[in-house]
């Protein structure tokens, strides 16, 4: 009799799982990071769309069974909510939602039966995108009774807000522990890393000293950098800088040229990766004269900015190599 009981409950929980364990719910693939965005990496590309595939995952603990057309769109309410999370009342710093013109993308995809993921297409535009702005496309799987489909619950899920970064060859973030920041006769000041920003596809910028993007005067601080094929030496390449307010900030390249240097090397232990390793040496001058009104704090920078970029060359895709 025990036996047969055994067989009996064996049945029954082999019946079960072939049933829906977990709802099937419509979610996207969208990792956020601690400022609740997801980063979207956009090869620069002045002449034409950047193409960009943000994955729909059917959820649940069986494939899905039948097609589904899930509905996406703009989701602005939930981009006021973080910003009032991230920065309070200080509207100067809130993430900026992305001007129509510079994406389009379709309202409806289809998940056919029998699949469980797809994609949602999205062609950017982004030429003269001013990157001095936190630019966000905030959008949510919008869900209704009528639908084939309901939309998971968890904001993680439902919504992705999708933080704009285009990129080039040269930018990304550096390490600045080298990058030696004097004010007057004091010690030099350091921080342990700067992010670069595209302008186009050979020329990035930088905050000068040690500003970044949430300082509110931001965008009266920035140093260009044109990377050239001009050699200085066998490693050498020439690197020109200046800055677009120079009669304010009284900017002024040092006395050493600046220059970049690139070094490749293959992984010993994974011998498809690749490592690409990127030198800038930087030496300016400039005025603060924000900070303290009516007075300039005159600066001196001069030091390197270091990046290691790892290329998994397994993927076909250039665009796609890149590990971030």
């Amino acid at each position: 009799m025990f036996t047969v009981t055994i067989g009996i409950y064996l049945v029954s929980c082999n019946d079960s799982l072939k049933n829906e364990q977990f709802e099937q719910m419509a979610s996207f693939k969208a990792e956020p990071n601690d400022q609740g965005v997801t980063w979207a990496y956009l090869h620069y590309n002045a002449d034409g769309k950047v193409h960009y595939e943000l994955p729909v995952i059917i959820s649940g603990s069986t494939s899905n069974e039948k097609a589904r057309t899930v509905h996406i769109g703009l989701d602005p309410d939930t981009l006021a909510i973080l910003n009032r999370e991230q920065y309070g009342d200080r509207q100067e710093l809130y993430f900026k939602q992305l001007d129509p013109k510079y994406y389009s993308m379709p309202e409806i995809i289809e998940v056919p039966a029998g699949q469980s993921t797809v994609t949602i297409p999205i062609d950017f535009t982004l030429g003269d995108l001013d990157q001095s702005d936190k630019w966000i496309l905030p959008l949510q799987i919008m869900d209704s009774p009528g639908y084939d489909y309901k939309a998971n619950p968890n904001k993680y899920y439902s919504r992705a807000m999708l933080s704009i970064n285009p990129f080039n060859d040269y930018s990304g973030t550096y390490g600045g522990t080298l990058y030696k920041i004097y004010l007057g006769d004091a010690d030099a000041l350091t921080l342990n890393s700067f992010r670069t920003f595209v302008v186009d596809d050979s020329t990035t910028f930088i905050y000068a000293g040690t500003r970044d993007i949430d300082y509110l005067d931001r965008k009266n601080y920035k140093v260009f950098m044109r990377f050239t094929n001009d050699y200085i030496d066998l490693e050498k390449r020439k690197l020109e800088i200046w800055s677009d307010n120079a009669d304010n900030n009284h900017f002024k390249i040092g006395d050493s040229q600046a220059y970049y240097t690139i070094e490749e090397e293959w992984d010993p232990k994974q011998p498809y990766m690749k490592h690409k390793y990127y030198t800038l040496y930087l030496s300016y001058e400039f005025d603060d004269y924000n900070t303290v009104p009516g007075q300039l704090l005159h600066y001196k920078v001069d030091g390197t900015l270091t990046m290691q970029r790892d290329l998994n060359t397994l993927i076909p895709d250039e665009d796609q190599q890149i590990q971030w």
